[in-house]
């Protein structure tokens, strides 16, 4: 035959089951956190990544228009330009 459990038996009983509840649903919480958190780490990191990249072909940029900027503020760089666009020196 199996013991009836008496009342405080019962409520022990319940307390464990609700805290093991608890704290299972506790630590999913905090696993489900620690993912989003790590996603978005992840997401940071590429974007950070793609701001450098895009930063590096800027001033690439910058260091070519730089070095035409040279060229053509250049006597040879001004004729050549000219030629290309069929100027015309007068004789």
């Amino acid at each position: 035959m199996s013991k009836r459990l008496t009342m405080p038996e019962e409520k022990s009983k319940r307390i464990a089951v609700g805290a093991t509840v608890g704290g299972v649903v506790l630590l999913i919480v905090l696993v489900v956190i620690i993912v989003v958190q790590i996603v978005q780490i992840g997401v940071r990191r590429r974007t950070l990544n793609e701001i450098k990249r895009s930063e590096e072909e800027l001033q690439q940029a910058i260091d070519d228009g730089e070095h035409d900027l040279e060229w053509y503020e250049s006597w040879f760089g001004r004729y050549s330009a000219a030629l290309k666009q069929d100027y015309h020196f007068p004789d």
